[in-house]
């Protein structure tokens, strides 16, 4: 096997209204040390808002999730209309609002939520083909979202805050708390996932937690 493939989901760029920045990067340079080959992936759709990261406003006008995207992957990334499970050896979903926001709208409906249908394609053919899934922060819910509904009951961490931990249960997943350092893996469906910033306030805190992850989902993927 050569170096794997790995799909980065992405979901807009800044953390108030797409992907949280600091953890999609850390991914990246985790794949890249562990020698793995980042695909960044995002749905050509629009934002449900803008935010105004410096003030918290909302904005006026339309963003499109992919082009926004690829201000974090430097303009290489892929719609993931196009993505497919057989050209990848898994799949890695950081947080940020826009994981709630953009790829499902768990923010706004809970645990009543609707996933973006080329992101839940695309995790559910992962998962039938026995490939690893990757998901930090808030993603977590969007995961226990796809699984849930297919009565399927995989477990996941968010780190510790008990109301989300109770929407996730809702939607038929197991939550476990987890420090920010910390993954819980479900070895039988093959899912990692991490805190990140849902719980951490320290980037280098972030960073060992997000490079756990990473480095489990190549040693199942391998």
């Amino acid at each position: 096997m050569g170096n794997p493939r790995v799909g980065v989901i992405l979901s807009g760029c800044g953390v108030y209204d797409g992907s949280e920045i600091h953890e999609v990067v850390i991914t990246l340079l985790e794949l890249a040390r562990n020698g793995a080959e980042a695909v960044c992936l995002a749905p050509g759709i629009a934002q449900m808002h803008v935010v105004d990261h410096l003030g918290g406003e909302a904005q006026p006008g339309p963003r499109n999730v992919l082009v926004e995207s690829a201000r974090i992957a430097r303009g290489k990334i892929v719609d993931i209309a196009g993505a497919r499970a057989s050209e990848l050896d898994a799949v890695i979903l950081p947080g940020g609002y826009g994981a709630a926001k953009n790829l499902c709208n768990f923010a706004t409906a809970g645990a009543d939520c609707e996933v973006q249908p080329d992101v839940e394609r695309l995790l559910v053919e992962m998962h039938a083909s026995g490939k690893p899934i990757g998901a930090m922060c808030i993603a977590p819910a969007l995961v226990a979202r796809v699984f849930g509904r297919r009565g399927v009951p995989v477990e996941l961490t968010i780190g510790n805050d008990r109301e989300t931990a109770a929407k996730i249960e809702a939607m038929g997943a197991r939550h476990v708390d987890r420090r920010v350092e910390e993954i819980a893996v479900d070895s039988a469906n093959k899912i990692v996932s991490t805190p990140a910033y849902m719980i951490g306030e320290r980037i280098d805190h972030v960073a060992d937690g997000i490079a756990a992850l990473v480095r489990e989902v190549l040693r199942l993927a391998r």
